[in-house]
């Protein structure tokens, strides 16, 4: 009987990699791979979404997802980030219970708010604000905020309005309907078990500390059931895959094996919240640097740029880039791990390519 070899951190790197990026798909299918897409508004050079789907996606081009939202299977919604979900995911974290997200005193406000919005059939906020002039609150931020706009945030992620559309990258809202929540146990079990999978499936391999975080934050999808997460880590832990690798125990899905796995020499610009790159514990475990994100550093104490985005080749990350479209010309700049590019043309040809792919993919903004 062969005898297999023990499980060393380059086999989970290329795990890290080949498992996230498949081969390209139609949007329907790679959105139903990930069952989850994290967004971020910021346009550097396009959102986040569109940056992590053109890895993805055959042919795809920036605010290709937004176009073609209301034709697909896919909402947006809080999972363990703010994003995009199928309706498969959605089902299983709504309706959403736990404690009302808007003061005892807004109850009557939702009521009506609702009733409102159901008569129209889709609403933009401003046309609420015109018709209740809920007046200002103070947002996350710190800012001031339409109590407009704050109230349909929180009916939204309550699950009583649905994201129908965006205008000029306002949410356009009407009223979402859910079967009733399952009352026994079982039931409740199979959908926390579901919703870890999908987080498994999406950012594996994970060491334990990651799991029992990204496990933690499946409070956002349900909080009505956020008492039992404990015990979803502990039946997760048991049904995974895993391997102690330089004192770390990491986990994986069953079905699939880390040994083995081939790259190609294919250079990749990721967005800081592609799933190769969001959990930070795991990128420096993974890669052996801190990767930040420093869109909110003041700019005297950045050391990597404004919207740095991490730059994967062979199945390291060796560096990173500043890109932007300026005059429908593309800028890059680039920094490296090493003080310097990988020496060769076959690095320098790659990264010209990813450059090329990257500019047709801007092509819908220019």
């Amino acid at each position: 009987m062969a005898r297999v070899r023990p499980i060393t951190l380059d086999d989970l790197r290329r795990a890290a990699v080949t498992r996230s990026l498949f081969a390209p798909t139609t949007l329907q299918r790679a959105l139903d791979t990930f069952g989850f897409v994290q967004a971020d508004p910021i346009r550097a050079p396009a959102r986040a979404q569109d940056l992590t789907l053109r890895h993805r996606v055959d042919g795809y081009r920036a605010g290709d997802l937004e176009r073609q939202y209301a034709t697909l299977d896919v909402h947006e919604d809080f999972f363990v980030n703010y994003g995009f979900v199928t309706g498969a995911v959605q089902h299983l974290m709504h309706p959403r219970g736990g404690p009302a997200p808007w003061p005892a005193g807004r109850g009557r406000h939702v009521r009506t708010l609702l009733d409102f919005v159901r008569e129209r059939g889709s609403v933009h906020p401003r046309e609420v604000d015109e018709h209740f002039a809920h007046g200002t609150v103070t947002n996350y931020w710190g800012g001031v905020s339409s109590a407009t706009t704050h109230l349909l945030d929180a009916m939204h992620y309550r699950g009583l309005l649905r994201v129908v559309r965006r205008e000029g990258g306002i949410r356009i809202y009407a009223v979402h309907e859910h079967e009733a929540a399952p009352r026994d146990a079982a039931s409740r079990r199979a959908r926390l078990d579901a919703l870890a999978d999908v987080v498994v499936a999406k950012y594996a391999p994970l060491p334990a500390a990651s799991l029992s975080m990204v496990i933690r934050r499946l409070r956002y999808a349900v909080p009505q059931w956020s008492g039992e997460l404990a015990r979803t880590l502990q039946r997760v832990k048991l049904r995974l895959a895993h391997a102690a690798v330089d004192g770390v125990t990491w986990y994986w899905p069953a079905s699939e094996t880390v040994l083995g796995l081939e790259l190609d020499d294919s250079v990749r610009l990721l967005t800081p919240f592609d799933p190769i790159v969001w959990d930070r514990r795991r990128f420096e475990l993974l890669w052996g640097w801190a990767y930040r994100f420093e869109a909110y550093t003041p700019v005297p104490k950045r050391k990597l740029g404004y919207y740095a985005l991490p730059l994967l080749w062979r199945g390291r990350v060796i560096g990173w880039g500043n890109v932007s479209l300026k005059d429908g010309t593309l800028h890059a700049e680039f920094g490296y791990t090493a003080s310097h590019p990988p020496p060769g043309r076959v690095f320098r040809s790659a990264l010209d390519e990813e450059l090329d792919r990257m500019r047709a993919f801007l092509r819908a903004r220019a």
